[in-house]
């Protein structure tokens, strides 16, 4: 039988302000076995390359959070409280999505997004595969003003939002900064669902450059909290330069919790799933098989 091939979705979640767009991969006639979550900036199709070749054997819900790719939901910038919106959002999802507890997996934002999310409604989600994610166990102790003249803050915030079109915004990309050890396909992908088509016939980033830098900013200590108290089983892939999972004093408290397995994998970076999608793959059929 042949395998369809992936399938743009939408699901209202009228409590929530709108509807989250996704992709999907895999066989339709079984549950889902996988929902994927992007990191901050990204969007579902930006893992294609990666997650596609799975799909003879898995179906897969990779998500647009909210401010990204085409979901709809609303983005106010005044008064956020963290990412705990993120998580919301995905546990509002779940109960449309599968019959029971289903492996949750993603990267960066969307790694801790997903812990998060497992620490609130253990019921929704059976084990976790984290790739780098957002962990910092001391982040509350940093003055509000100091996270808003951050480098990854300012960085997003004169990120360029427009381009001629789709192709410049390729080559405007290919080889630099973030992307330098990404393959061609993966930017394209990225770029594809990343941008808006304009009423000027331009494109304009789908995930604002305010919004990005509204998430480095507002990130606090819920993540810790949420990892020391999630029940389930969580396995973590971290980078082994520029980590955002900063863990390495801490790693007695997870530990003692019996329910993590941490690897650091050498030679990438915090893009470790563009890096390593043959590891990627290798850990989330591990995961769904249990």
């Amino acid at each position: 039988m042949a395998v369809p091939a992936p399938r743009a979705r939408r699901f209202p979640l009228p409590g929530r302000g709108g509807e989250m767009a996704a992709l999907e991969f895999g066989p339709v006639e079984r549950d889902f076995d996988l929902v994927f979550c992007h990191a901050n900036g990204f969007n579902a199709a930006t893992y294609r390359t990666i997650l596609e070749p799975l799909a003879p054997e898995l179906r897969i819900l990779a998500i647009d959070l909210r401010g990204h790719g085409a979901t709809d939901l609303p983005t106010e910038l005044e008064n956020r409280q963290g990412w705990g919106a993120y998580r919301d959002d995905l546990l509002a999802l779940l109960p449309h999505v599968v019959q029971g507890p289903v492996t949750v997996a993603g990267h960066s934002m969307g790694a801790t997004t997903s812990l998060m999310a497992a620490a609130q409604a253990p019921d929704l989600i059976s084990n976790l595969v984290l790739f780098d994610p957002v962990l910092m166990p001391e982040r509350g102790d940093v003055a509000p003003g100091d996270i808003a003249q951050s480098p990854m803050v300012q960085g997003a915030l004169r990120r360029r939002a427009r381009f001629e079109n789709r192709a410049a915004a390729v080559a405007a990309y290919q080889g630099r900064g973030a992307f330098r050890t990404w393959s061609l396909a993966q930017l394209e992908d990225y770029v594809a669902a990343g941008f808006h088509d304009t009423t000027d016939g331009a494109v304009e980033l789908a995930c604002a450059p305010a919004w990005e830098a509204s998430n480095f900013a507002v990130y606090d200590d819920q993540a810790w909290a949420a990892a020391l108290v999630c029940p389930c089983p969580v396995r973590i892939l971290r980078a082994e330069h520029g980590s955002t999972c900063r863990i390495d004093d801490h790693m007695a408290a997870l530990s003692a919790t019996g329910r993590y397995r941490i690897e650091t994998v050498p030679g990438t970076s915090h893009f470790l799933p563009m890096e390593r999608p043959d590891l990627v793959r290798e850990a989330l059929a591990q995961a769904v098989a249990g």
